[in-house]
């Protein structure tokens, strides 16, 4: 975010006629001097006269120029509803089973390759941690949860999954131990203490718990599910310390995101443990949450609030879409009804084109790293149009789904190398969010068969 400064001009101070007193002011002069535009035309009162002669070129001109607009609307009103057709998709980009659809291939393909190139990797992981560290740490989250599913989807291919996820993790958790937890957070998570002590960010202990309990989900790893206890017993612990059953992000802010994640990183240690002490925290938390921490004009979950429960920042799209998704773990029946309140109050579509705006009308945050660019009059968001997908995914929308992705074939300059499929407009993260939308489903099912249906 930004601010332009604006500049006063004096144009008087200075000038010499100004100190004459025997001059008027030199705007008088100019107002005095100027001719009135009425005495620069010849009065049109007869046809002999020089302007009637000009009226009927005037006329003809503007009959032109109304013919070509005219023309011009009649045109847009006839290719504006087929301009989507040019961006013809698959019939069933998400499928809850089964393999992936030609678009997933591709983009596992393009990320399979990606970490299993380190040139290749190190190149784009610099870029994006040149914007924000956080993408870096997300790109891995969403990567694993993809490959996750999609080794679920093709045990044929589970080997080849399995062993870039474990490069994924294992890189992941040594870059913690080295340069601790603010190497994947943005520099104000430095900025003041957090009010639990010890510090930890809920932020990237649930998101490794998350990657870890999907690995050991597909194919148990001893080390892997140790790490995963110790990150699960200390969420619980920390979660059950705040008067909102939530733990910091950052210090005195906990997201509705993060924390939402951390529980279904819970329910994936139910699933490993045949336990169900997640599934009980987490309808406890949902209590809470209904409690304190809905936007009572649209009966959303606010974004952030304070480890005491007050709130930052209202609905937001960016967030919304995949806290409905991690809800599906705890209450379907919640989580239906936050999808379905998002996409009335977020979703938009027109002439087969899709969107998400980043707030409800209700309420307006400011342009941020995560609702990225907003689109000028429709108020389109990156960030929410990004995860809406995700949405429309998990909840079985698929016309809005379908519609997204036709706005994404427009905007954001897919880019196909073989097999491979990536997009200009994007980076890693939103391409693997992508492929974890379009992949999703068998992971969340296995959770649900394996840490008992909520």
């Amino acid at each position: 975010m930004s601010t332009a400064a604006a500049g006063v001009a004096m144009s008087g101070m200075g000038d010499p006629a100004r100190k004459s007193p025997g001059l008027p002011p030199k705007r008088h002069i100019s107002r005095a001097a100027w001719p009135r535009r009425r005495a620069t035309f010849p009065p049109m009162t007869c046809l002999s006269s020089p302007g009637a002669a000009l009226r009927p070129r005037s006329a003809r001109r503007l009959r032109r120029l109304g013919d070509v607009a005219l023309s011009l609307l009649i045109a847009a009103a006839v290719w504006l509803p087929c301009l989507h057709l040019f961006f013809r998709r698959e019939p069933a980009e998400h499928r809850p089973s089964g393999a992936l659809s030609p678009r997933g291939r591709a983009l596992l393909a393009h990320q399979l390759s990606l970490w299993e190139d380190a040139a290749a990797k190190e190149a784009t992981l610099a870029r994006m941690r040149a914007t924000n560290a956080e993408w870096d740490f997300m790109g891995r989250t969403f990567l694993v949860l993809g490959l996750a599913n999609a080794a679920l989807r093709d045990p044929a291919a589970e080997a080849r999954h399995l062993a870039v996820m474990d490069r994924v993790i294992d890189e992941t958790l040594a870059l913690e131990r080295e340069r601790g937890m603010l190497h994947f957070m943005m520099p104000y998570a430095a900025g003041r203490p957090f009010v639990q002590q010890p510090a930890r960010s809920l932020f990237v202990d649930g998101e490794i718990a998350l990657m870890l309990g999907a690995r050991a989900l597909v194919a148990r790893r001893a080390d892997h599910e140790a790490e995963l206890d110790a990150r699960v017993a200390e969420m619980r612990a920390r979660m059950e310390r705040s008067p909102v059953l939530s733990a910091e992000s950052y210090p005195d802010e906990c997201w509705t995101f993060c924390n939402t994640l951390a529980l279904g990183a819970m329910r994936m240690s139910d699933a490993l443990r045949g336990e169900r002490r997640g599934l009980e925290l987490g309808r406890r938390w949902l209590a809470v949450a209904r409690a304190r921490l809905v936007d009572p004009k649209t009966g959303l979950l606010v974004s952030s609030y304070t480890h005491g429960g007050r709130i930052l920042d209202g609905p937001e799209g960016s967030s919304l879409w995949l806290v409905a998704h991690a809800l599906l773990l705890i209450d379907p029946d919640f989580a239906r009804d936050q999808y379905a309140r998002a996409r009335r109050e977020l979703g938009a579509e027109l002439v087969g084109f899709g969107w998400a705006r980043e707030w409800p009308r209700s309420w307006s945050g400011p342009q941020d790293v995560d609702s990225g660019p907003i689109v000028p009059v429709v108020g389109a968001s990156a960030g929410s149009s990004g995860l809406a997908l995700l949405g429309a995914a998990a909840f079985g929308d698929a016309p809005y789904l379908g519609a997204l992705l036709t706005s994404l074939d427009l905007a954001a300059f897919p880019i196909r190398e073989g097999d491979r499929l990536r997009h200009a407009a994007s980076n890693q993260v939103g391409d693997a969010a992508l492929l974890h939308a379009l992949s999703s489903g068998p992971l969340w099912q296995r959770i649900a068969a394996a840490g008992g249906a909520p």
